[in-house]
């Protein structure tokens, strides 16, 4: 990616402003169309409903958890919080949960807790946590990922993204057992999903008794040694918020490599395809949401370097901002209720690719309030 020169202050605090009214337009007439419930990918407009167990089920309240944080509109904050309350069913239920708690529970519940102090939010976000630290297999010194009997020794880079309600939870109960869990993970991530140029493998597979590691799978990606794009952006950020909590100067270096390699194979106009390995052609997945994502864990390493590095990377996630508001926002569209077009979920299962996606949206909307001054995550 070329061309990373930044803006000037005045510049880039007015396009700041107005893409942040934007974002709270478009948040706030997105509630009164969705409502309490659990939207995933738009079509036609209008984004679909999915059941309460779905792994994407934070994005939406914690989006409204974003803009609610600076104009403290109550609808926003009603909605957030009703949508939350609907996951009690899974979060109870237990049988249905996965190893995504923490993309369900860290944008919904720590957020609420965060901001408005809430006990019923503190209690649903630890639960969560003592759920994900029970998935780990001390054999492996990794968390299992789904629930299928023959993926029981299977790991995966999202997983990255839910250490941070660990971290969390050994904060909240002065309790180390969280941090230590999801430390062991992030090393065994370190050690057997990234190579040495940062790209990353989707899922590795382990013998779930010995702890050996058995292969890595194409998964969401183009093969095994390919560089799913989102997988990238799952490295960056993940590390980062391990680093955050640690202070471990090697998810320092984990995260810096992986952004290195996201930003040396993205290319010029910003949009990034679903697997930066897999053979370009007319029409191909691409994927917004990795680019948003990368940028907020950019954001969040300039947190974490010293100060002529953070300032690369926060140009740099500047500069990918810029490039998806001007190639895929649909501001200008009344008729779309996203905010980011073109994401793709799933490629190689040819799921919702190339249309909005929540997460898309919550990653830019967050990624836009860091630049704005914001420091504190839900993460």
């Amino acid at each position: 990616m070329t061309n990373i020169e930044p803006q000037t202050e005045s510049a880039s605090l007015l396009w700041l402003d107005q893409t942040w009214s934007k974002i709270c337009g478009k948040v706030e007439n997105m509630c009164e169309s969705i409502g309490a419930d659990f939207p995933y990918a738009s079509y036609h407009g209008k984004y679909n409903r999915e059941e309460a167990d779905w792994w994407t089920n934070g994005f939406w309240p914690g989006l409204l958890w974003l803009v609610y944080r600076e104009t403290k509109n109550d609808r926003l904050r009603e909605i957030a919080a009703l949508t939350e309350t609907k996951m009690d069913l899974v979060l109870y239920d237990f049988y249905p949960l996965h190893h995504d708690v923490g993309f369900m529970w860290s944008p919904s519940s720590v957020a609420q807790y965060k901001l408005l102090g809430s006990e019923d939010s503190r209690r649903r976000a630890l639960t969560a946590a003592s759920h994900l630290a029970g998935r780990f297999n001390p054999m492996g010194q990794f968390i299992r990922a789904w629930n299928q009997p023959e993926r029981v020794g299977w790991a995966i880079i999202d997983c990255m993204m839910n250490l941070p309600l660990l971290y969390w939870a050994s904060e909240e109960t002065s309790d180390p057992r969280f941090r230590h869990i999801a430390k062991l993970h992030a090393d065994t991530t370190l050690r057997e999903f990234l190579r040495p140029d940062g790209s990353a493998h989707h899922i590795v597979c382990f013998d779930p008794e010995t702890g050996e590691r058995l292969e890595a799978l194409g998964g969401q990606g183009y093969s095994p040694d390919s560089a799913w794009s989102r997988g990238t952006a799952w490295a960056i950020y993940g590390m980062a918020l391990s680093a955050r909590y640690t202070g471990d100067v090697r998810y320092i270096d984990a995260a810096k490599r992986s952004a290195h390699f996201f930003l040396a194979n993205l290319p010029e106009d910003g949009l990034p395809p679903w697997d930066f390995r897999a053979p370009w052609e007319e029409g191909m997945a691409m994927d917004s949401t990795a680019s948003a994502c990368a940028a907020s864990g950019m954001l969040e390493l300039s947190l974490l370097v010293p100060p002529s590095e953070a300032s690369l990377y926060r140009n740099v996630a500047e500069k990918l901002l810029r490039k998806l508001d001007e190639r895929c926002s649909a501001w200008s569209d009344p008729n779309e209720e996203a905010i980011l077009r073109f994401g793709t979920a799933n490629s190689p299962r040819n799921t919702h690719v190339n249309v909005p996606i929540i997460y898309g949206d919550y990653f830019f909307a967050e990624a836009i309030a860091k630049l704005r001054g914001i420091k504190d995550t839900f993460w």
